[in-house]
């Protein structure tokens, strides 16, 4: 029987799969019209969401908070070195069975190249979080789970830029290459040069030297 999910969870789902966008203005009896809950639930979950930052104030309103220029590069500087980190944990903890599972990833990822952005948004999210559950260490999983979570504030994913995906795709394949050969320190760099790339993506989209896809 399916696990029936809480408020808090059905409203971050909802801002990561961008149904609610930065700037967008949650409002409780809308929200518990929608979920099909009661407003206090929901009363609760928008409180938790404001207290992690997810959500900020326009007046009396609440609306999704976005990121400016500065927290964006802080947060990819904090995800840099958790998810460098987590892929050199990975090279020395992981199981055969899950390297074998990040191979596949990349294979079956390889199909979704021509798809949508956000199914390959959702693709990447599953790689990073099985290279995180292969380090083997609950509390660095735990951070990058804070990490992840603050990343859904983007509207959209540098996988929607222009060339992106392919490039992104054979990283990803070095990544788990290293993984496989259990070299910890090439592990980190190839996953580190990963999020520097992506951050450099979404700067140039900002700045508007590259474009999104439709």
């Amino acid at each position: 029987m399916a696990v029936q999910k809480d408020a808090y969870t059905l409203i971050l789902e909802a801002i990561e799969a961008g149904l609610y966008k930065p700037g967008d203005r949650l409002v409780e009896s809308e929200l518990a019209e929608r979920l099909g809950v009661s407003r206090t639930p929901v009363r609760e979950a928008l409180q938790r969401l404001e207290t992690q930052a997810m959500l900020t104030r326009d007046g009396r309103s609440l609306i999704v908070a976005s990121l400016d220029h500065n927290q964006l590069a802080e947060l990819y500087a904090v995800r840099s070195e958790l998810e460098g980190l987590a892929a050199r944990l990975a090279a020395r903890h992981a199981t055969d069975e899950e390297i074998r599972v990040l191979r596949g990833m990349v294979e079956d990822d390889s199909r979704l190249l021509s798809g949508d952005p956000r199914a390959l948004s959702r693709a990447n999210k599953r790689f990073h979080r099985q290279i995180h559950l292969a380090s083997h260490n609950r509390f660095l999983v735990q951070q990058l789970d804070l990490v992840h979570r603050s990343m859904a504030l983007m509207a959209n994913t540098s996988l929607a830029a222009e060339g992106r995906s392919e490039v992104a795709l054979a990283e990803h394949d070095r990544i788990v290459a290293a993984i496989e050969a259990r070299d910890g320190a090439a592990a980190y760099e190839a996953l580190r040069v990963h999020i520097s790339r992506a951050f450099e993506t979404r700067l140039r989209v900002d700045a508007g030297e590259l474009r999104l896809k439709d």
